[in-house]
């Protein structure tokens, strides 16, 4: 976040996002506050759409047929902060239940006022409790466990479809501003769904549910998410193409799973579809997984498209070995039509920043 809006976090706490302990995060702003002048007369929603505007009209000349993705919360990503993200970036850290975000005053009011809407004020007040995100047993806390837990009750659910339906609310009203601001363009905008997988296999999937996931064994979380993005023509983007549940240590995560879901909702909405992978890996299993994820998209045809995007590269990719290997990894996508190289190394450091390769697999938009 810029300066001058840590420096309104600090004036008023309430700004970040509030977990029930207090704790709060300043990767984002709450989105409890969308719409409120909260920052020096403005809302959050008009910075972000002085901020696109500004972009559009400053590079205007390289505007065309591209993809502008929106970052929509921590990491970019469409998401609650219940892990930090360093946390969500570490393989093998990612463990915890995580956090509910919402005890910051104006999620509570928000809260209170949905509840007071439905005519059941007493579900208002607070937040969830027994959650204990701290914790990695789920049938330790009252909220997650399998049997007899809050996740599976009438409270539970009112909980968690406010939860998850103020962060579709949040990515709704941001598609709506970059539809708006890059109308006529040729631009397509994107938004990013995390990959958070590490409970896949649980009733409950609770990391996900602090998220802001409301994906659980008798919920498709992500179908709601994919069609609030297909009302705007925007594009799914996500990760953990390179992940295979063969390498999990926890036997309640599974990649591919959350994966395939991911995918299918996306495929059910006619999105075109972003892949990324998640870790910096360049051996031949990791590739060769990601070669076998792009095929879940396979078999359109209705004009979207799939792409593939290469990140957290390093100076290593140039290696003999590793550059042979990547090489023939690029090959092997054989419907690749467009590859695109885009390069960013930043002064004074000793290592390729930014390094991403990108290429369109265009099955159903290529052109006769």
């Amino acid at each position: 976040l810029p300066q001058w809006v840590l420096e309104e976090m600090d004036k008023v706490p309430d700004l970040s996002y509030t977990n029930r302990y207090q704790q709060r995060n300043k990767e984002y702003i709450s989105l409890g506050c969308d719409s409120l002048p909260v920052l020096k007369g403005r809302s959050p929603m008009q910075a972000y759409s002085d901020f696109m505007r500004s972009f559009c009209n400053t590079f205007e000349d390289y505007l065309g047929a591209i993809e502008v993705q929106v970052g929509m919360g921590p990491g970019g990503e469409l998401r609650y902060p219940s892990c930090p993200t360093e946390k969500l970036s570490q393989p093998g850290s990612s463990s915890e239940l995580g956090e509910f975000q919402c005890y910051d005053k104006f999620m509570q009011a928000s809260l209170s006022a949905h509840a007071q809407i439905l005519g059941i004020q007493e579900l208002g007040t607070g937040g969830s409790t027994s959650t204990d995100g701290s914790k990695q047993n789920l049938e330790e806390t009252s909220f997650f466990r399998t049997d007899g837990g809050y996740w599976d009750t009438p409270y539970g659910r009112f909980f968690l479809e406010w939860y998850s339906g103020m962060l579709v609310l949040h990515g709704e009203r941001l598609c709506m501003i970059a539809d708006a601001i890059f109308s006529g363009t040729g631009v397509t905008i994107s938004g990013k769904v995390a990959g958070i997988h590490w409970h896949y296999y649980t009733c409950s999937h609770p990391s996900e549910l602090t998220a802001g996931y409301y994906n659980t064994l008798l919920r498709d979380g992500y179908l709601p998410i994919a069609q609030m993005f297909a009302k705007y023509k925007a594009a799914l983007c996500c990760g953990c193409f390179d992940l295979r549940d063969a390498e999990r240590t926890n036997p309640e995560s599974s990649p591919e799973g959350t994966l395939r879901q991911l995918v299918g909702a996306a495929k059910m909405c006619n999105l075109p579809l972003n892949g990324e992978n998640s870790v910096t890996r360049l051996d031949d299993a990791s590739l060769n997984q990601v070669i076998r994820s792009s095929r879940l998209y396979s078999g359109r045809s209705s004009g979207t498209s799939f792409s593939f995007n290469y990140v957290r590269m390093n100076k290593s990719l140039f290696e003999f070995h590793n550059w042979r290997r990547f090489t023939k990894f690029v090959r092997q996508m054989s419907d690749a039509r467009t590859f695109l190289a885009r390069l960013d190394v930043r002064r004074g450091q000793q290592y390729l920043s930014s390094m991403s390769v990108v290429w369109v697999v265009s099955r159903a938009c290529a052109d006769p």
